[in-house]
């Protein structure tokens, strides 16, 4: 079809380990993506773990395409934020309709999206003032992502101000989504609650309207209606491991402990190909056992006490190198030991959690730990310590953060040293958002491009002049050594053959 479209330089990839390192390394206009439910990638883990990953740009139309219409399904990929979703069969008429359409706006929106993917929100939030006029048709979409990028920023006032009059001219269950996200911004809970309720009410299948309430309920200390609320909204989107995590948590905290296993058992049978496969759930559940323990009385105790092993023992048999696992497994143990009366069970636990902990480069809290896997509240206001294995995301892009870049190129670093290209990129990435005039992130990113342009005659010339526009945003910055000379090494070699290069990993030349 795309052919017939006129549509030449396209790359048709089969489902397989190298999709999502093809997008990563990729400077696609489109993706379309289809789903085969029986696929071992399916399309909508591929969606997933690209969202989760960062690597959706602004600038790139994603089209998810499946032939299963299921609500369930249906949903599951809305959680992503495709640009757009088609179901099957579909006509030529309809695909060419739907991506000049996706196109248009994609070409209208690239100066917004380049400031986005730049970190730069205050420009992006000025292009949007004067890019169409009132008349254009997609006026409105516009002020819509003015609107999105100014709660980004924190001007909550002038989203509110935005999304207000929006929603109560049109009831555009959109604007009244973020309304309530600039309410609840402005510290107007109650407000955002209201205009919530009103939007479940009316569009049942709005998720996200269900998962913004449930958080501001918690932020109220109104736990038991933060529960109800996800347990409506698993009930209508139940593939998503993050909204069943989260209703696993509330529930303990309620000792809806049925509520709880259940939602633990969803979320690591939901994990076993998700990117969000962790130990977490099991650690959950197995806490579940030991609350459920409290209360047991002799019959059950046995039963009890061999589901909490059998939950912690299958965490350690599927993550053997989670050094956070491990610590999080003692502390467990230790409470468990601490309320059968055991104070010298639970002391030797804790000892063993905390010489673990003493080996991480970054140590844990341990008392935030115990209070997180405990299920009791844990302070609102609390900052919570960097969780692997997603990179922190910039609290204020439009604002420079030098001590997080350097933080983060320090993690692209070690990812680099494994192999893991595409995590790499991720944070070199991250790490210039945080501060674009990192000198050791603009060399880390040109080194990969030159790594990848060296192995593979796959779009070399591409690579390249990636490698040389990093190359070029060091030669504006007042370097030092050691940058300066990892900078006359990166020249040299670029004046050099590429068959001529150093084969394997540059990784000397990183700093």
């Amino acid at each position: 079809m795309l052919r017939q479209l006129g549509v030449d330089n396209i790359r048709a990839v089969g489902v397989n380990d190298r999709v999502l390192q093809l997008i990563a390394e990729g400077n696609f206009d489109i993706l379309l993506l289809g789903h085969n439910g029986s696929d071992v990638l399916t399309g909508v883990q591929i969606l997933e773990e690209a969202r989760y990953r960062g690597f959706i740009k602004a600038s790139a139309c994603w089209v998810f395409m499946t032939s299963d219409a299921s609500q369930e399904l249906v949903l599951h990929a809305i959680d992503s934020h495709p640009d757009m979703l088609l179901t099957k069969p579909f006509t030529i008429e309809d695909l060419k309709y739907r991506l000049d359409t996706l196109v248009r706006r994609k070409d209208l929106l690239r100066p917004v999206d380049t400031a986005v993917e730049a970190g730069d929100l205050e420009t992006a939030i000025a292009l949007c003032r004067d890019l169409v006029s009132r008349q254009d048709p997609l006026y409105e979409t516009v002020q819509q992502v003015r609107g999105r990028l100014l709660i980004k920023a924190g001007r909550y006032d002038e989203a509110k101000a935005l999304f207000e009059n929006r929603f109560w001219q049109s009831q555009d269950k959109e604007a009244g989504f973020h309304l309530a996200e600039a309410l609840a911004g402005l510290s107007r809970v109650r407000d955002a609650i209201e205009v919530l309720q009103g939007l479940v009410a009316q569009y049942p299948l709005l998720i996200a309207a269900y998962d913004l309430l449930a958080t501001l309920h918690e932020r109220l200390g109104e736990v038991d209606v933060a529960r109800d609320v996800l347990q409506e909204a698993t009930a209508r989107s139940p593939l998503g491991i993050p909204r069943q995590m989260a209703l696993g948590r509330v529930a303990t905290q309620t000792r809806s402990l049925d509520t709880a296993e259940g939602a633990y058992r969803k979320s690591i049978q939901l994990g076993q190909r998700s990117v969000y496969r962790s130990p977490e759930p099991y650690l959950r559940l197995a806490n579940v056992h030991r609350l459920a323990l409290q209360d047991a009385d002799e019959r059950q105790r046995g039963a009890l006490q061999e589901a909490f092993d059998r939950a912690l023992n299958q965490a350690s048999f599927n993550f053997p190198r989670d050094e956070r696992c491990k610590i999080q497994s003692a502390l467990l143990r230790g409470q468990l030991l601490r309320d059968k009366g055991d104070e010298s069970g639970a002391e030797r636990c804790e000892r063993e959690a905390e010489h673990i902990n003493s080996q991480l480069e970054t140590p844990l809290d341990l008392k935030r730990e115990g209070l997180l896997l405990s299920a009791d509240p844990v302070p609102m206001l609390e900052p919570a310590p960097p969780a692997p294995p997603a990179p922190p995301e910039p609290a204020n892009p439009g604002k420079r953060d030098s001590a997080m870049s350097e933080k983060v190129n320090r993690l692209g670093v070690k990812h680099y040293m494994a192999s893991k290209t595409s995590q790499a990129f991720r944070y070199f990435g991250l790490a210039i958002e945080y501060d674009p005039a990192n000198p050791f992130a603009l060399l880390n990113l040109a080194q990969l491009y030159l790594e990848l342009a060296r192995d593979s005659e796959n779009k070399r010339k591409e690579r390249l002049r990636m490698f040389d526009r990093y190359l070029r945003l060091t030669s504006q910055l007042p370097l030092q050594e050691p940058a300066l000379s990892r900078q006359r090494q990166l020249l040299a070699l670029r004046h050099q053959p590429l068959a001529a290069l150093p084969g394997g990993c540059l990784a000397p030349l990183l700093g």
